[in-house]
């Protein structure tokens, strides 16, 4: 047996701890440099995350984070909902029942026709096979669920268990995990570590206004949503053909997808032209965009044909000639009712009518835009319905054309995130027909900007602006929430998302990040403290003083002026950000660094 070796190996010099940390953290992509010398977790959130700041991976800490924000929904969703004991048409909740109902009860050709008074099916067809889908499912548990007529307005504690399910399941599969997929891509796009990824994806998930209208209001907005972010992911994979399927998808589900509708085709429009003409590229996006819409619509037009085989018509009980084709009348005179194409041209026509609603005027309830604020001052009801449909024409493209522009002008994929806000934003404050629940549209790319890499830096205001948008979204809401009883849970949802981001009224961390000027962060910090304090102030009034009888509807108008102004501020400050990152001018602060990371992935 042979001895010990005679040879003794090397002293080597001991590194520091904090050396082999920062090299590990800069080649894992785990921590940048600056994170690396934080001893303690600037807001709440951090400090929640804080044991997993060293991890390499995303997936050690998602399980948790997918768990926690589960729970977090489906506790949400014990409360109310929308019409909940409220007759006669008892809200959103027996709308999207009844879907349920008569996309299972019904021939396919009298969805869009059935009984239009009672929550008549006005989305597109993808929310109609959704809710087809649903009411399967459901039936299968329980028929009574969507018994056509005998079950408007039914409040049974199952059912409200069935449909709180489908709303966290149907989000589970589409919304999470494109949020998940594209967390991880921007940011690794951007530069941003690991640990700061995690932080922003929970920052998303938790957005209170997303939780307070899908999960406690009741309404399926992320689906929409989650397509719109599964067509960013796909487009900073460069598939830009899949891209343009899952957009269409989110156009099929909710029209308010049409928000992001010129962002993403002047993005994809840009990449065709530059930095070259690629024709090709141009062609094969065309075509997959109709081919999508052809598929989306297949089912209907098939449906229709196969119900007039079997001598089933769009209106049941209705003796003698059909009624006027909506939308074109004047149709009727150059189109043959009893020609084989009719029905399916009247099936489209009526889809078409009941998902753009024109003749509901500019607006219908006091929502905090442009329009409603206008109208405390001038009655907008006043004049003509076609002048309001050209004035928000004219409006909503003077605000859409100059982010827009920026985009096609350099089509980053970076940038996406801000174009899409700032789009959003002026299709919320200028375009016709405007609900509460559009605000979601505005604040999911804004929070998406969370990602990057200036997304939760502690030199960086972004933290500030994100959450006075989203504090100000839930803010408006308060009076549809208010209206079925659900003030508790706005009040918590709101508080604690304001808590583990640092935000006021919990904290004033976000605005005092380092490397600003003095002027910039107390100039953001007072403006933000405007706001902040007319939002408390309001609700205290609300709470305690009656509005005179005169004006019933005073502190919701004060609600609609105060969130309009807020929410122009936030899409000038998307605006901003946008041309910043585009490098169009010279910004003080743009370092070449900054605007070479803006171009690794064009």
């Amino acid at each position: 047996m042979a001895g010990p070796s005679p040879h003794k190996p090397r002293n080597r010099a001991k590194k520091p701890a904090g050396a082999s940390q920062l090299r590990t953290s800069i080649t894992d992509n785990t921590l940048s440099p600056s994170e690396t010398v934080i001893k303690t977790p600037l807001f709440p959130l951090a400090s929640l995350l804080w044991p997993a700041r060293g991890s390499t991976s995303q997936w050690n800490v998602l399980p948790f984070i997918l768990m926690a924000v589960g729970l977090f929904r489906w506790a949400a969703g014990l409360w109310g909902y929308s019409g909940h004991q409220k007759p006669p048409m008892f809200g959103d909740y027996e709308a999207q029942r009844h879907w349920m109902e008569i996309t299972t009860k019904l021939p396919i050709s009298q969805w869009y026709f059935h009984d239009l008074e009672w929550w008549g099916l006005d989305y597109p067809p993808l929310t109609a096979y959704h809710s087809w889908l649903c009411g399967r499912i459901g039936a299968l548990v329980n028929p009574d669920w969507f018994a056509l007529y005998t079950s408007r307005g039914l409040e049974d504690p199952t059912l409200k268990i069935f449909m709180r399910a489908t709303a966290m399941v149907s989000e589970y599969l589409i919304y999470i995990p494109a949020t998940v997929i594209f967390v991880r891509r921007f940011s690794r796009a951007c530069g941003a570590s690991t640990w700061s990824a995690s932080l922003a994806l929970v920052a998303i998930l938790m957005q209170p206004a997303t939780i307070l209208i899908d999960h406690v209001h009741f309404q399926y907005n992320t689906v929409m949503l989650g397509f719109v972010i599964a067509t960013l992911s796909n487009i900073l994979a460069g598939r830009y053909m899949w891209s343009a399927v899952f957009f269409v998808a989110a156009l099929g589900f909710k029209q308010m997808a049409l928000y992001y509708a010129f962002a993403i085709f002047s993005f994809l429009l840009g990449i065709c032209i530059s930095p070259r003409l690629n024709p090709s590229r141009f062609i094969g996006i065309a075509l997959v965009t109709i081919a999508a819409f052809a598929i989306l619509v297949l089912p209907i037009v098939l449906g229709t044909l196969y119900d007039v085989r079997r001598g089933i018509g769009p209106h049941p009980g209705i003796d003698g000639p059909p009624p006027s084709l909506p939308l074109f009348p004047q149709l009727a005179h150059y189109l043959d009712p009893e020609a084989s194409y009719y029905p399916v041209i009247e099936q489209l026509l009526q889809m078409v009518h009941r998902i753009f609603p024109f003749a509901r005027g500019l607006f219908e309830d006091k929502v905090a835009n442009f329009w409603c604020a206008l109208n405390v001052v001038i009655k907008l009801r006043k004049y003509p319905s076609d002048l309001l449909q050209k004035a928000a024409l004219v409006f909503t493209l003077a605000s859409i054309i100059p982010p827009n522009l920026i985009l096609l002008l350099r089509p980053r994929k970076q940038l996406l995130p801000a174009a899409l806000a700032a789009t959003a934003w002026g299709f919320f404050l200028f375009s016709y027909q405007v609900h509460e629940k559009s605000v979601l549209l505005p604040l999911m790319p804004m929070t998406l900007m969370l990602t990057g890499k200036r997304g939760l830096s502690r030199d960086s205001d972004f933290r500030a602006w994100v959450g006075f948008a989203n504090l100000l979204g839930a803010w408006t809401m308060f009076p549809l929430l208010q209206r079925v009883d659900l003030g508790v849970p706005y009040a918590v949802i709101t508080l604690l998302w304001a808590y583990l981001l640092g935000l006021p009224p919990t904290s004033l961390s976000a605005y005092f990040p380092d490397g600003q000027s003095p002027w910039l962060k107390w100039g953001t910090a007072v403006l933000h403290g405007v706001f902040y304090a007319a939002m408390a102030a309001w609700h205290v009034v609300e709470a305690f003083i009656m509005p005179p009888a005169d004006k019933p509807d005073l502190w919701v108008v004060v609600n609609v002026g105060i969130g309009c102004a807020g929410f122009v501020l936030c899409y000038l400050w998307c605006l901003w950000q946008l041309v910043v990152q585009s490098d169009l001018l010279p910004v003080a602060g743009q370092g070449k660094g900054k605007v070479a990371d803006l171009r690794k992935t064009k």
